[in-house]
């Protein structure tokens, strides 16, 4: 059997508890077909880099799955067919990962930073620059080869 790594979106106006039901029923397909579930992730509600069939958001799930080919395609198909499921992907992987994904690890960290955090770098008035403004930075050099001849300075 190979290994796969599944995930995919579900509309953001379906409750979490509609989530974990579609997830178990994918996950029976797979059983049923000969395969197995080995991890599940919820990553929770996120944003979309655009809209998808005009959802701004959507749910993310995960799916680590060792299972024949057959299997996935029988669930791939579900999932195309599921109204609530907006986007999968499913990618064949060398070894399934049994620590927590990327993003899971990601946002434990976020948690133990205190939230999102600030900007980090910038200071109490508003700037990278230490509030020196873009004038400490020196004048340009003089153009070369342009249209405009340089002006001169004539006395009068």
């Amino acid at each position: 059997m190979a290994f796969y790594e599944c995930v995919y979106i579900a509309r953001q106006d379906i409750s979490s508890s509609q989530v974990d039901t579609l997830t178990e029923q994918f996950t029976a397909i797979i059983t049923e077909n000969g395969g197995s579930v080995a991890k599940t992730e919820y990553w929770g509600l996120r944003n979309m880099a655009y809209r998808v069939k005009k959802n701004r958001k959507g749910h993310y799930v995960l799916l680590n799955i060792d299972a024949p080919s057959a299997a996935v395609q029988e669930m791939e198909r579900v999932m195309r067919l599921n109204d609530d499921v907006l986007r999968t992907l499913t990618v064949k992987v060398d070894v399934l990962e049994e620590e927590p994904s990327v993003v899971m690890q990601n946002r434990g960290s976020r948690d133990e930073r205190g939230g999102r955090g600030g900007r980090g770098g910038r200071d109490d008035r508003g700037g990278r620059d230490g509030g020196r403004g873009r004038d400490d930075r020196g004048g340009r050099p003089p153009r070369e080869g342009g249209d405009r001849a340089p002006r001169e300075a004539t006395a009068s």
